[in-house]
C-alpha cells in the first residue's frame, strides 16, 4: 500500500479478466496457481486512490499475485482508478441454504406452517414446484452473493430421502462454476431429521464418503428427532470415519438446548474433533445469566466449538462479544433466502451486518464497526480463512463503496461498485464481471 503515484502503466480495463477456477480455498493456493498460469511472471494491479476502512487520506493499493504488496508496483502493472472509494474486506456468510432458494423465480405463494415437520413438508412442495434446475438456482443466488461482496460461504444442503443427494450435487456444481470468486463449504444437512426419517443416515454416510461435502449436520436431537444420543452418535460417527467436520442446527431453547449442547461438547472432546465442530443458531445461549454464560463459553472454547447466528431478533442473537472474550469463534449467516420458510432474505452480508447492528441496538461507531467485523473477521476465522486487513501480505479480497466511514457504510448500505477477489474484479455495480 502506497501513497498515490503514477509509477504503474494505465490500462483501459484493469479487471475485465477473472482468474481461472481454483479448487483450493486458501489464499496461498490461489497465489500459487496464479503464478503457474502466468508462467512465473507476477500479476500486478494498482488500485489507485483507495481509502482502506474509510481512512481519511487515500492511498494506492498495490496487489501482486493476489496479495497486497508493500513494495512499489512492478513495471507494466494494471491500474484501476478507485476515485477515493472505501475499500472493505469482502464478507463471509457462515450459514446459508442455497439449495432451497426461489431467488429469481416467479413469486411463490406460501402455505401456512408452524412446526418443523410442516416447514419440511413445504420444502418438498417447493422443490417439486420450481422448474429451474437446482444447480442453476443455487448458482444464481451464490453469484448474487458474490456481487454484493461475499467471498466465502458455508452452504447447508438438505439431505433426505425426498431429495436424495440432488442438492449436494447441485450446490457442488454451483461451487465449481464460481470457484474463481467464492470459497464454499458444503454441509450435508438432515433437515427432515436423522433418526425420524429412515434412509437419511445412509445418505449422510454416502455424502461424506464421496468427498462431496465438507461437513455433516444434525438438527434438534431432542426436540425434533427425539433421539439425543442416537442422532449425535450417528452424526459424529460419520464425521470421525470420513474426516469431515460437523455443523448442527440447534433451535432448542432453555434446558433442552443446553442438554443437547453439552452432549455435543462431550462428543467433540471424546473424538478429538476440536476445531471441526460448529453449532448454528443455538437459541439456548442468549439470555443466560452471566455466570452461566461465562462457564458455558469456557467449555465451548476448550472444545474448540464455534457458533453461528443469523441475528433473527434481539432475544435470539448470540452474545458475540462475550463469547469472543472466552475464545469462542462466532460467524454470521443469512440463513434461508426467499424459500418456503420465508419470503425474505437477500444473501447480502453487508445488509446482514446492518441487521445485526439493528437487533443489537447499535448506536456508537464502535458498535456499528463491530457488527461489520463479526461478518468479515468472525466468518473468516470460523471457515479457517485468513482475515483480510488490507496490509502487506493480506489477501486482496475487498469491496469498494462510496461513503464517509465504515459505520456509515453499515447504516447506509451503499452500492458495491467493485468486488475484488485475489486482486481481480469479479463484480461491478452489483453484477458479476465477465468470466
Amino acid at each position: 500500500m502506497h501513497e498515490p503515484s503514477s509509477a504503474a502503466q494505465s490500462v483501459s480495463s484493469a479487471a475485465g479478466a477473472v482468474p481461472s477456477p481454483a479448487s483450493a480455498a486458501s489464499a496461498a493456493d490461489r497465489v500459487a496457481e496464479q503464478r503457474d498460469r502466468a508462467g512465473g511472471q507476477p500479476r500486478a494491479t494498482v488500485f489507485r486512490d483507495v481509502r482502506p476502512f474509510g481512512a481519511e487520506r487515500p492511498v494506492d493499493l498495490t496487489v501482486v499475485d493476489g496479495l497486497v504488496s508493500g513494495s512499489p508496483a512492478p513495471r507494466g502493472a494494471a491500474i484501476v482508478d478507485c476515485a477515493g472509494g472505501i475499500a472493505l474486506p469482502t464478507l463471509v456468510d457462515a450459514h446459508i441454504h442455497p439449495d432451497k432458494t426461489a431467488w429469481g423465480e416467479p413469486w411463490v405463494v406460501r402455505d401456512p406452517a408452524g412446526s418443523l415437520a410442516e416447514y419440511t413438508a413445504e420444502d418438498v412442495k417447493l422443490h417439486h414446484a420450481l422448474r429451474t434446475p437446482l444447480h442453476e438456482r443455487a448458482r444464481r443466488l451464490m453469484g448474487h452473493a458474490v456481487a454484493q461482496g461475499t467471498r466465502a460461504m458455508r452452504a447447508h444442503v438438505d439431505v433426505a430421502p425426498a431429495f436424495d443427494l440432488v442438492g449436494v450435487e447441485g450446490v457442488g456444481a454451483a461451487r465449481g462454476a464460481l470457484r474463481h470468486a467464492l470459497d464454499v463449504e458444503i454441509v450435508a444437512f438432515p433437515q427432515h431429521g436423522v433418526v425420524r426419517k429412515p434412509g437419511t443416515r445412509e445418505l449422510l454416510e454416502e455424502a461424506a464418503r464421496s468427498g462431496a461435502v465438507d461437513r455433516v449436520g444434525g438438527i434438534d436431537p431432542i426436540g425434533f428427532d427425539e433421539a439425543l444420543d442416537e442422532q449425535l452418535d450417528i452424526v459424529f460417527g460419520i464425521a470421525d470415519r470420513h474426516g469431515v467436520g460437523v455443523d448442527i442446527h440447534l433451535h432448542e431453547r432453555a434446558a433442552t438446548g443446553l442438554r443437547s449442547l453439552r452432549a455435543i461438547i462431550a462428543r467433540t472432546k471424546a473424538l478429538s474433533l476440536q476445531g471441526k465442530v460448529t453449532v448454528s443458531h443455538v437459541f439456548c445461549v442468549p439470555g443466560l445469566p452471566e455466570r452461566e454464560l461465562d462457564s458455558l463459553a469456557s467449555e465451548l472454547a476448550e472444545a474448540g466449538i464455534s457458533l453461528t447466528t443469523v441475528a433473527p431478533s434481539s432475544d435470539l442473537v448470540l452474545p458475540i462479544d462475550r463469547l469472543r472474550e472466552h475464545g469462542v469463534e462466532v460467524g454470521l449467516g443469512s440463513d434461508g433466502v426467499r424459500d418456503s420458510w420465508s419470503p425474505f432474505g437477500n444473501a447480502d452480508m453487508l445488509h446482514r451486518s446492518h441487521l445485526l447492528a439493528w437487533v443489537r441496538a447499535a448506536r456508537l461507531d464502535e458498535e456499528l464497526e463491530a457488527a461489520f467485523r463479526a461478518c468479515a473477521d468472525g466468518g473468516a476465522r470460523l471457515l479457517g480463512l485468513p482475515v483480510v486487513d488490507l496490509k502487506p501480505g493480506s489477501p486482496a479480497d475487498f469491496l469498494l463503496v462510496r461513503g464517509e466511514c465504515l459505520p456509515q457504510v453499515v447504516v447506509d448500505l451503499p452500492r458495491r461498485e467493485l468486488v475484488v477477489r485475489a486482486g481481480r474484479i469479479v463484480a461491478r455495480d452489483g453484477e458479476p464481471a465477465g468470466h
